[in-house]
């Protein structure tokens, strides 16, 4: 069988008639068939204009696919090779066409597709990979076949691949086309060798591009600004528009090269030849916490652009670590587990040098440990090599737990960015190999590949807590601690969602309290009880009464209810059966313990002095029951006191008393002196003429009555009782004569 670049065909013209022998591949066999260029979906509104105009252009090429595919061998490459309209199609539709990352990062899907557009842009989806699908074969069958070197210059002179639209593929048909894919790459290149040279020059323009990156962000010059020299703008101080580009100019990137790289692994040398490795870390380091900082700041302009750019940059951070581990696994960790152990003692070396290279670029080795674990690395090494230095793995543990150190330092309070610290070199070289990073488990739902929110995230404490709280917070700094973690537990501890959704107003957003939190620092008198609205959020309604009872009698049905009596009247019942005082002639009880201190029973304390044996200080009263515990059968015996006025009692009190003290004076004796004083008083001022008895009557009946109404008063009052009580303590002392 002859191989299609060296078939000749022969075939009859349609115009003349007559028979003419031709190569197979001549663009006189080329079908006059124009391919419009592809555009992505609107952003306008459906239904308009623009919709029905997608639609029919993209049901218009996928038809025109279709037909392409349906073609023979001969006539598929000739009109792939000669057709210019075919080869402006297909790059407009791998660089237009939505990435998966889009919908994924953005939250918003591709765009709002109706079914009908959806499965027409499916169809033409399917048609194009399968396009390049064909394209990348060089042998459909034993008849149909091209040679291998006449497929690599056909595909490489005519620019059918080169390494952008690799790069495209792999982002637009690696997800659940990878087996697939690689099989064509690889075909691609190993036919045609000259694409790892392109390859190669291709990296040389991608750092490039980074740097680039940096030097606009103002991040890339050395040494201070000259004077005269144009201002440095910063990511702060940039239009937002601008600032939204280049992040979504970094995702683009960093999510392109990590499905290059996992379609086509055999790209990690040409990768590695670069310094990648540690170019991307320094790269992540100075630009990605200035992304942040300027995201934080402008979030007040544009909260829903704020909140699609800090997902987008998000998941270029996460992609940027997947990069490097693919770097690492290709380079070092696949190695040492298909070679024997004689033969990985390079790839160990390897190793540790890549990792030696980023041990000051604390913030990237925070984002790698978090979601591929040095620790378990370490491990596979200590496994696999007998001779492993542990010196180096020790102090590369000890860097990785120092990065988080700070990490947890910066959570309780301590804002700002810290330069690398240098992590001081173990004693020892025999230190456990211990998971210094946070819980793998934690970080399961953040291993899909096209996917930035997790499913179910398990519970988180600690420093990573504190940790997802402070990204929350240095964003919107205004919200209380409390409620962001419930928001996080709400959204699966996804720092991402729970700010998108913050930012777009479908969260309620509770504040901080005031510096000075009066609600919580004061009391109040419905403190920790029912009504309690500082401490609790809900309150029994049922027990408030709006307005004023209805039931008039409910006052005197309360106060009419003595069944509480029932359980003090017991309670009260025995104190009667108390012995007060033991006479000194009663036996002692069977009960008396020898032990019982008696030291201090003579001696008297305070004022209770036994100078007067019938004071009524030392003189307990006789238990009386309350009245309001007093049952019938009590009242009935007489038991209920009688109503004395407080003079007459006072008067009786003092008839009663014994032997006076005869260190003082007797009280008569002073009351006869003073009405003596008075008496000659009222002889030198004359004679006091009664007003009832100078009219010719004399006191009425009334007056009596009244005089001890008046004296009875004298006790309601707040000074009653005062010339009892200060002959009382006249009597004790207390006042001097």
């Amino acid at each position: 069988m002859t191989a299609l670049d060296e078939l000749y065909l022969t075939e009859k013209d349609v115009v003349t008639g007559k028979t003419k022998t031709l190569p197979a591949l001549h663009p006189g066999r080329r079908s006059e068939r124009a391919f419009p260029r592809y555009r992505p979906p609107p952003k306008v509104p459906w239904p308009s204009a623009e919709w029905e105009e997608f639609q029919s252009r993209t049901a218009s090429l996928a038809e025109g696919f279709d037909w392409l595919l349906a073609l023979p061998h001969h006539r598929f490459w000739c009109q792939v090779i000669f057709d210019e309209s075919l080869q402006k199609c297909l790059d407009a539709y791998l660089s237009s066409a939505p990435r998966k990352f889009d919908a994924t990062a953005m939250g918003d899907g591709a765009r709002d597709l109706t079914p009908e557009m959806d499965k027409v842009q499916g169809r033409l989806h399917r048609g194009v990979f399968m396009t390049f699908l064909r394209m990348s074969t060089h042998k459909e069958s034993k008849e149909h076949f091209l040679s291998p070197s006449a497929f690599g210059e056909i595909i490489y002179n005519h620019f059918l691949f080169d390494i952008p639209k690799i790069m495209d593929l792999c982002v637009l048909f690696g997800k659940g086309n990878g087996p697939l894919l690689h099989k064509m790459i690889q075909n691609v290149f190993a036919q045609q060798p000259s694409y790892f040279v392109d390859l190669d020059e291709s990296l040389t323009t991608i750092l490039q591009v980074l740097g680039s990156i940096l030097e606009t962000c103002g991040l890339a010059s050395e040494g201070p600004q000259k004077l005269g020299e144009r201002p440095r703008t910063t990511p702060r101080d940039m239009p937002l528009l601008d600032l939204a580009d280049i992040i979504l100019y970094l995702c683009d990137i960093c999510v392109t090269l990590w499905a290059f790289l996992e379609v086509f692994p055999l790209a990690a040398q040409t990768f590695h030849k670069h310094d990648f490795c540690a170019r991307l870390a320094s790269f992540y380091e100075l630009l990605v916490p200035e992304l942040e900082s300027a995201i934080k700041r402008r979030c007040r302009e544009d909260p829903r652009l704020a909140s699609d750019l800090w997902r987008r940059l998000s998941h270029s951070k996460k992609k940027m670590a997947e990069l490097f581990h693919l770097l690492v696994q290709h380079l070092c960790l696949q190695p040492i587990l298909e070679s024997s152990s004689e033969n990985i003692q390079p790839f160990v070396e390897e190793f540790l040098q890549i990792f030696a290279s980023i041990l000051q670029e604390r913030r990237f080795l925070r984002e790698y440990d978090a979601l591929f674990p040095v620790a378990d690395d370490v491990s596979l090494l200590q496994q696999a090599s007998p001779h492993l230095d542990e010196t180096r793995t020790s102090y590369l543990l000890q860097a990785v737990k120092g990065a988080w150190e700070e990490e947890e330092e910066a959570g309780r309070g301590s804002r700002g960015r810290r330069g690398p610290q240098k992590t001081p070199l173990p004693k020892g070289a025999d230190i456990k190999t211990t998971n210094v990073g946070p819980p793998k488990a934690a970080l399961e739902a953040m291993q899909k590949e096209d996917e930035v929110l997790g499913a179910h995230a398990p519970r988180v404490t600690g420093a990573e807590l504190t940790s997802l709280i402070s990204q929350v917070k240095d964003l919107l700094p205004d919200l209380a601690d409390d409620y962001v973690v419930s928001c996080l537990r709400e959204y699966d501890y996804n720092v991402e969602k729970v700010i998108h959704h913050l930012l777009e107003g479908k969260l309620d957003r509770l504040t901080t309290p005031e510096p000075t939190p009066l609600l919580r620092s004061r009391h109040n008198i419905f403190q920790d009880d029912a009504f309690d609205v500082f401490s609790t959020d809900r309150v029994d309604v049922s027990r408030i009464q709006k307005g004023k009872r209805s039931e008039r009698t409910s006052t005197r049905l309360l106060l009419g209810d003595k069944s509480f009596l029932e359980a003090q009247r017991d309670r009260y019942g025995l104190y009667s059966v108390v012995a007060e005082e033991v006479p000194p002639w009663q036996e002692v009880s069977p009960s008396y313990e020898d032990e019982y201190d008696d030291t201090y029973d003579g001696n008297q304390v305070g004022a209770n002095d036994a100078d007067d044996p019938h004071d009524e200080l030392l003189n307990r009263r006789p238990f009386t029951v309350p009245q309001v515990l007093r049952s019938k059968q009590h009242k009935g015996q007489g038991m209920e006191p009688e109503e004395e006025e407080e003079g007459e009692e006072d008067e009786e009190e003092e008839e009663q008393e014994g032997p006076k003290d005869h260190f003082v004076q007797d009280p008569a004796v002073l009351r006869e002196r003073a009405e003596a004083r008075r008496m000659a008083f009222l002889a030198r001022k004359g004679p006091r003429v009664d007003p009832s008895s100078a009219s010719g009557k004399g006191p009425s009946k009334e007056t009596a009555p009244e005089r001890r109404r008046k004296e009875a008063a004298k006790a309601t009052r707040a000074n009653h009782n005062r010339r009892v009580m200060a002959d009382r303590k006249r009597n004790k002392g207390m006042i001097p004569q």
